[in-house]
């Protein structure tokens, strides 16, 4: 059956995550209905990076698999692009679709991906307009401490303590490429980039690197988290709506 990605963007406030569920409204959900509305045919897709509730992306694929839209590879980028513009025209304000991608019928989005890059904003002064994109976090911090604590991360691929539970994953082990703490504008922002995630990881690392920043942990005791394995000794208690997956990486040339 011939399979296709989109790349889409959407911000995630008022939704529960992007897999379905039962009684939620989520980003899958409202895509999946769009195609339907659309194509009076059902697909399932499938993520690179399952979004958690709360949480934005400005750039995620997703690949399914139909046969209703053989015609769009015969004809061309026009009908690409009115596939797209119906799709936008159907689906909410807060998820856009930015392309349609036929793609080889063994292609994956999630294990093709070589990498993911989430980045968590933190504003320091009250700002009404970042106030539902970005955690509002007063307290004065060491940046030096941070990136110290960011830098250590690249040392571990274990990452354990930062798995929330319930989760259905066989391995903890990431490979970690960018850990750093920058600022951007007005914002304070923790930037990774692994070739995968687990769930809560980001917000965790996040959350956890805070206690450095503010004195409240040593970077002794954070390596003491990291060998642990164990969850409860890190911190997750930083809000959803700070944290934007930025971009899912390919192969080189792998859409063309």
């Amino acid at each position: 059956m011939p399979r296709y990605f989109l790349e889409v963007f959407y911000k995630g406030s008022g939704y529960s995550g992007f897999q379905a569920q039962h009684n939620a409204n989520t980003i899958q959900a409202e895509i999946e209905k769009a195609f339907e509305i659309l194509q009076r045919d059902k697909i399932i897709l499938m993520a690179s990076s399952r979004t958690d509730a709360g949480v934005h992306a400005l750039q995620n694929y997703f690949h399914f698999d139909t046969y209703s839209l053989l015609q769009l590879r015969r004809s061309g980028r026009v009908e690409d692009a009115q596939f797209v513009y119906k799709m936008n025209a159907i689906l909410p304000g807060d998820i856009v679709i930015k392309r349609l991608i036929p793609v080889a019928d063994d292609a994956h989005s999630r294990f093709d991906a070589i990498s993911r890059d989430y980045k968590y904003f933190i504003y320091r002064h009250k700002d009404p307009f970042l106030r539902d994109r970005a955690f509002y976090f007063p307290y004065q911090l060491d940046i030096d401490k941070l990136n110290q604590a960011a830098a250590i991360i690249h040392e571990y691929d274990d990452f354990t303590s930062f798995s929330k539970r319930n989760t259905q994953v066989k391995t903890f082990i990431c490979r970690i490429i960018k850990s750093e703490w920058v600022w951007e504008d007005s914002c304070l922002v923790y930037n990774v980039r692994a070739n995968r995630f687990l769930r809560g990881m980001v917000r965790g690392l996040t959350a956890t690197m805070l206690k450095i920043g503010r004195g409240k942990m040593t970077l002794d005791e954070f390596h003491e988290v990291i060998r642990a394995r164990d969850c409860t000794k890190a911190s997750f208690s930083v809000p959803s709506h700070g944290l934007f997956l930025v971009g899912v990486e390919y192969p080189s040339g792998y859409f063309q």
